[in-house]
């Protein structure tokens, strides 16, 4: 058993050490790695660092590298966002689509890897496929971020062989995740501004300006104040004395609250209520039933069984009642059902979807319309968003203005009473 030295297709700094018994058998071991060489070479020492034959690594490794795969083994494992993710993945399939062997195409993108987390992201994976191990399991064994539906699409692509076709669509059905997050958070910044500068308003008005303005009509103690201003007064007073326990009390309701919700009957319950409200629920169906139909017609198209892309699916909606909805489908096709049937009977899917979906699974071209449909969802998105986003600042300036009112009578009324009894 001797030692060889190689040295990989792109460049002098990818060389490597490996154990084998001729060159013929250390190029062989080397192709069933995926490592393209261009040269190979016996050593004269033939006892290599361990850590260089097992690990076939670069000839140097920074003590900071060391470190932090130490780390990584230790199950302190980085995680990075759903945006870089998506940037991953669709440089490994661009390396892929021009004919690099998975390996290979795992080394390229590490070479150009930044930040903290993907290139220790990027070692994980290829130390694991370099082991023998597939690129779904190596994925699930690191975790985030990579979830289940990353994992089930990696597991596709190991399976079909088109690895680059399959990993650009889940590139791309993670970059419309991105995207639509994006838009949602974009659209409700405005309204939870108003909504606390009219609270921090109203706060202000109530503890520090009515007080001040109403101390010398109390001081001259004449007559009873109006209903309006001894409410206010009151709680101003409240406020300004248990400032404390209202912040304690507001402490210990957030707790109750994820407690409460915590509970999947109660967060069935709670979804179900959110998809009643006029406008807030067609929006939050929208955007349930977009993400349902890009994810399922990508993971079907993939390849992957329907059952299991529905199980997929189903942690993708971000509500528990159509997610419930989604656990009584699986279980109606697991004994033979159609797919449209039991979407139609949960109320919560729109006839258009339950019409696309029948119409496919009778003419067996099922993915293609449900991605096609997938655009016509995403429209109807942009669409909620801007109703959405149109409609709350009326109701919020409305809000305000009631509030404003009554605030506004309290101050008033004595002022005018005080007037008359001047007058008078």
């Amino acid at each position: 058993m001797g030692t060889f030295r190689y040295q990989e297709l792109g460049g002098a700094s990818a060389v490597g050490t490996i154990q084998a018994g001729d060159r013929g058998e250390a190029l062989r071991i080397l192709a069933q790695r995926g490592i393209v060489a261009i040269s190979v070479e016996a050593m004269a020492d033939t006892k290599a660092p361990r850590a260089a034959v097992v690990a076939a690594s670069s000839t140097k490794v920074p003590f900071a590298d060391l470190a932090a795969r130490w780390k990584t083994r230790q199950g302190s494992r980085p995680t990075i966002a759903r945006g870089e993710l998506t940037a991953l993945i669709r440089e490994i399939a661009t390396a892929l689509e021009a004919g690099l062997p998975l390996l290979q195409s795992l080394r390229t993108v590490r070479r150009q890897a930044h930040g903290k987390g993907m290139p220790q992201i990027l070692d994980f994976l290829i130390e694991r496929v370099e082991a023998g191990v597939t690129l779904h399991q190596a994925a699930k064994e690191y975790g985030p971020p990579f979830d289940e539906m990353t994992v089930g699409m990696f597991r596709a692509a190991d399976a079909s062989g088109r690895n680059a076709e399959v990993l650009h669509q889940l590139a791309d059905l993670l970059d419309r995740s991105v995207e639509l997050k994006r838009e949602i958070v974009g659209a409700t910044v405005y309204p939870m501004i108003v909504a606390a500068v009219i609270a921090l308003s109203v706060v202000v008005l109530i503890t520090v300006v009515l007080p001040k303005i109403m101390a010398p009509i109390l001081a001259q103690g004449k007559g009873e104040l109006p209903l309006p201003t001894e409410i206010l007064l009151g709680i101003a007073a409240f406020i300004s004395t248990w400032w404390w326990a209202i912040a304690i009390a507001g402490i210990a309701g957030f707790v109750a609250w994820k407690r409460w919700v915590a509970v999947p009957s109660n967060r069935l319950l709670l979804d179900l209520t959110l998809l009643r409200v006029p406008i807030l629920g067609r929006l939050l169906r929208d955007v349930a039933v977009a993400r349902f139909t890009r994810t399922l017609g990508t993971l079907v198209s993939a390849g992957i069984p329907i059952l299991q892309a529905l199980r997929v699916v189903r942690d993708t909606l971000g509500n528990a009642a159509m997610m419930a909805a989604i656990d009584e489908v699986q279980e109606k096709v697991t004994t033979g059902s159609s797919l449209a049937d039991p979407l139609e009977r949960s109320g919560l899917f729109p006839p258009l979807l339950i019409q696309i979906v029948n119409i496919g699974e009778r003419s067996g071209r099922l993915e293609p319309m449900l991605m096609h449909a997938a655009g016509a969802f995403d429209r109807q998105v942009n669409t909620s968003i801007k109703l959405f986003t149109k409609a709350l600042p009326p109701v919020l300036i409305v809000v305000m203005a009631v509030v404003a009112a009554f605030v506004l009578m309290g101050i008033m009324l004595p002022l005018l009473e005080l007037q008359n009894s001047i007058g008078g």
